[in-house]
């Protein structure tokens, strides 16, 4: 499985990314797709995912702030990150995880190579 990641790049505080994801070789149709993100000296958490029934999960400290949705279709999830704040800052990994599973490593079937995300302040 080939997660092809765009976006992220460096913003103040207060501003906004948009990370895309492209699932370049297998259909969505009944995965949930997502990211996680690892920022230095901490270890990789999941941010926010989106099933295939559209049930969303978001981690606690981005809720009211990021916005993800996906298109089957086009086999491509993107991740709307606005008001972002320095603890942001990480790289951003696409998943695809096992559908009706929790947001978590166990349940990862595969990863995107990563994109940095830099908050400045």
């Amino acid at each position: 499985v080939q997660l092809v990641e765009s976006g992220g790049g460096l913003v103040k505080t207060g501003g906004s990314l948009s990370l895309s994801c492209r699932a370049a070789d297998v259909t969505l149709d009944y995965n949930t797709i997502g990211w996680f993100r690892q920022a230095p000296g901490k270890e990789r958490e999941g941010v926010s995912s989106i099933s295939s029934t559209s049930d969303i999960y978001y981690t606690d400290s981005v809720k009211g702030r990021f916005t993800i949705s996906r298109d089957n279709n086009l086999r491509t999830a993107t991740l709307q990150m606005n008001n972002l704040k320095p603890d942001d800052t990480a790289v951003y990994y696409c998943a695809i995880g096992v559908g009706g599973e929790p947001w978590i490593y166990p349940y990862i079937r595969a990863w995107g190579r990563g994109t940095q995300g830099t908050v400045s302040a």
